[in-house]
């Protein structure tokens, strides 16, 4: 672990739990396994696992429909909170220490998981890490569409589909926060 900055004066341990999903099928599959703890690459940190969010392919790994994508890691859980327990050489922006809440390539459900340090958001004012682990998802894909690749500025108006969903009704607050007007779909079914 060259260039890797711990924790002092607590050390790592050498191994945790996680929780495997098998070969994948119903929530029943789950079970706590035990692995080795990830070490954080230049650029990344380790974040001691406090909440991890639950979202729509974490579902589908654990079904066994969605393949982790190349070079991410198997264990399920794509957005995590908690503390930074280790970081790589690179890494100036966060400390050990720092609560966070991030967007992982997967290894949230784990007592550590590693991620990219540019994919790490101080915890929001006025909420606790479990509310802040269902942030990183909906933040970073709606910031991703609207602002980055949309160039949405302010005076501008903007159609946000699925307004009643957590992604659509982040969209709808980053629009706002812009300046834009914001028009809205969403789908309402009544049962039979």
């Amino acid at each position: 672990m060259k260039n890797l900055i711990s924790a002092e004066p607590k050390t790592l341990p050498s191994t945790m739990r996680y929780v495997a999903h098998g070969e994948g099928g119903g929530p029943q599959v789950l079970q706590l396994a035990e692995g080795s703890v990830p070490a954080p690459g230049p650029r990344e940190v380790l974040i001691e696992v406090a909440f991890a969010g639950v979202n729509g392919p974490d579902v589908q790994q654990r079904s066994g429909h969605y393949p982790p994508p190349p070079g991410a890691s198997a264990v399920l859980g794509l957005e995590v909170a908690g503390r930074v327990a280790a970081r790589g050489g690179e890494v100036t922006q966060w400390n050990i220490g720092d609560e966070v809440c991030a967007l992982t390539p997967g290894g949230a459900y784990a007592e550590y998981c590693v991620t990219d340090a540019s994919h790490c958001l101080p915890i929001p004012r006025g909420l606790g890490l479990a509310q802040a682990a269902a942030l990183p998802e909906n933040l970073f894909t709606a910031w991703t569409n609207l602002i980055d690749r949309g160039r949405l500025r302010s005076g501008e108006s903007t159609l946000i589909h699925g307004g009643s969903g957590g992604i659509g009704y982040t969209a709808i607050q980053l629009a706002k926060l812009h300046g834009a007007t914001v028009f809205t779909t969403s789908i309402f079914s009544v049962g039979k």
